[in-house]
């Protein structure tokens, strides 16, 4: 039904309450019905005709039924004087009315209040569920706050979901009711779920720390029911969001420590004003440190990846970037590898690049284990190649983003990556601080290309099982936005060789993350205490180069810095004279693709590393 097709139905239903209420308000004065019948019958016409005036005239017919509230009253209170003085005006000029009794007036406003406002709030009640139109799905909110209250309130207008238990922590708010609906205490959430016949827990807590959202999407999923959530404040503050947009609990709510609020000084300190190239733009590191370099507003951003598709990629989302923004920034490609000096000499000089972000490497463990010297050579090889390159070209900060499995590694990918912090660290003593190098370490992030999560999802669509390769495996992890944030703070604190490491909070065992994405997923965990279960999580065994713990810190002194998150490590490092000419052999090893020298020097020049004579097949 149209908008004009909802109005006239409700004018015409109100032209008839006020004919109809004028003839009872008549008849319940006068005795005999047909003397009231004689004596109202042209008032009857006049309040057919004036009613809907007198609605539209104070907004009655603006009012969407679905929606209304306090401010409905006062329209229909002031619709129906308006209507009782114009007939009482109309009977005193109109000769055919005669000896109006005074008490009509006032049982006719009494009646035709109550009926105007009765039929809308009948209609309200009807399509709010009532009446046939159940609500099948109940829903409990946890959190009887602001953020609750205005989730209860956008929810309360929906046909699919009733709201009908509040729980929450604070016990003055415990055994009361709120919109008529009762809170209670988190104690109780196994009993609140069986007596109301929850489907849905709706967390209403912005600004609640991860391993909160944890415990009780850990409750909540252990009784079958699903769990949702308003935005975090994060959102709510830039507006990205409103706290009625539910959406349902992601697994990078519930790992790694709260994100602490980034240091504007140090995220423009390296950028604004600045020419910036990033390597490995297309990456996951790399293209989030593009986004966080186009916030910081740098004169110019240069993108350089070796695949076409990424670069593409990247390229167009930091164009619409730059045009939502209105930035007045420059923005340039480059296609190809960062072992092509010729090609980095000509665009660092070119593009005058004064602050270079390294994320370019090869970093999935098993692959890499498998392919050694491709891992040496852009990882190791890569990274002193850009090095040398950024030193010639004058370049004033190289950040290099680094890797927890770099501290006393097991695999090539982490042996590669610890002998790059060595030459970075080595080429800043030879740099006399006319480049600053620096490096930041850090563990996993959420979501990134060739990590547990992406597995574990698409593992979840097929049907399982989730493959887990030992029960006793942690990781540390973190959010993309956050790791490239404080890659970027990081950075701009550094004075020339310090290896930063980044707070990645507590480890989280891998096979409860499994179980926690599984209960995510709306799935049961099959095993021996629920053979009925869905999904079923295996062991595999650990894979050649896998660790079953990470560490962020090689010896065991760490420094405080002016970020709460980031911290510095004291790294051992080796003079450039002598690395120098080790360098030399294991490029020639490289060229050579000989993988057995390759793994042996690799043993030689990164300390705790032990070379495997196996290689993974």
């Amino acid at each position: 039904m149209t908008g004009a097709s909802k109005v006239f139905v409700a004018a015409a239903t109100d032209a008839l309450l006020s004919v109809g209420l004028l003839f009872v308000a008549f008849a319940l004065v006068q005795t005999d019905v047909f003397v009231a019948w004689h004596s109202c019958l042209p008032l009857l016409i006049w309040a057919a005709i004036i009613a809907p005036i007198c609605f539209y005239s104070t907004g009655l017919y603006k009012e969407i039924t679905r929606y209304i509230g306090p401010i409905f009253a006062v329209r229909v209170v002031a619709g129906v004087a308006l209507l009782t003085v114009a007939l009482l005006i109309v009977s005193f000029y109109t000769t055919r009315v005669a000896n109006l009794p005074r008490t009509v007036p006032i049982i006719y406003f009494v009646l035709t209040t109550l009926a105007v406002g009765g039929t809308r709030l009948g209609a309200r009640w009807w399509l709010l569920g009532k009446g046939g139109h159940s609500k099948n799905y109940k829903v409990a909110i946890f959190g009887a706050g602001a953020a609750g209250i205005g989730l209860h309130s956008a929810l309360i207008h929906g046909r699919e979901q009733s709201v009908v238990a509040f729980i929450d922590d604070d016990p003055k708010l415990q055994g009361r009711k709120i919109h008529n609906v009762p809170v209670y205490s988190s104690e109780n959430i196994a009993q609140v779920f069986s007596k109301h016949e929850i489907k849905a827990l709706l967390l209403a807590l912005p600004s609640a720390s991860r391993a909160r959202r944890l415990k009780l999407v850990q409750k909540a999923t252990a009784y079958g029911v699903r769990v949702l959530t308003v935005p975090t404040l994060a959102e709510l503050d830039d507006g990205s969001a409103s706290v009625g947009q539910l959406r349902p609990v992601k697994v990078d709510d519930l790992l790694g420590r709260t994100p602490i609020a980034a240091n504007e000084e140090l995220m423009h300190r390296h950028i604004s004003g600045k020419s910036v190239l990033v390597t490995g733009a297309g990456g996951s590191i790399g293209s989030e440190l593009c986004r966080k370099i186009v916030e910081a507003g740098p004169t110019r951003l240069v993108l350089l990846d070796q695949c076409e598709h990424n670069l593409y990629v990247i390229e167009k989302e930091i164009r619409h970037m730059i045009t939502n923004r209105g930035a007045e920034m420059l923005l340039e490609t480059s296609l190809g590898s960062v072992n092509d000096r010729v090609l980095l000499d000509r665009l660092l000089v070119a593009q005058r690049i004064e602050t270079v972000y390294h994320a370019a490497a090869y970093k999935h463990v098993p692959m890499v284990e498998k392919h050694e010297t491709s891992g040496v050579e852009t990882n190791v090889f890569g990274t002193l190649t850009m090095a040398r390159a950024a030193m010639h070209a004058g370049v004033k900060a190289f950040i290099f983003v680094s890797t927890d499995k770099a501290v006393r590694p097991t695999s090539v990918m982490g042996a590669s990556k610890r002998l790059a912090e060595i030459i970075l660290q080595s080429m800043n003593e030879i740099s006399n601080g006319r480049t600053v190098f620096s490096m930041v370490r850090f563990g996993n992030v959420l979501g990134s290309s060739g990590s547990v999560i992406p597995l574990f999802q698409e593992q979840l669509e097929r049907g399982g099982p989730v493959t887990v390769t030992h029960a006793e495996m942690v990781r540390y992890f973190m959010t993309i936005p956050e790791a490239a944030s404080l890659v970027i703070q990081a950075g701009a604190m550094a004075k020339g060789g310090e290896v930063f490491v980044l707070d990645m909070g507590e480890p989280v065992k891998i096979i409860d993350l499994a179980k926690n994405m599984i209960r995510l997923a709306g799935r049961t965990l099959r095993n021996e205490d629920h053979p009925s279960g869905e999904i079923e999580i295996q062991i595999t065994g650990t894979r050649p180069g896998e660790k079953l713990y990470e560490e962020l810190l090689i010896s065991s002194d760490s420094t405080a810095t002016e970020h709460v998150s980031i911290g510095l490590a004291r790294e051992p490092f080796e003079s450039w004279n002598s690395l120098e000419v080790k360098l030399d052999r294991l490029q020639t090893a490289v060229d050579q693709r000989d993988d057995g020298v390759v793994r042996k020097l690799l043993g030689e020049l990164v300390g705790g590393y032990q070379a495997s004579t196996v290689k993974s097949h």
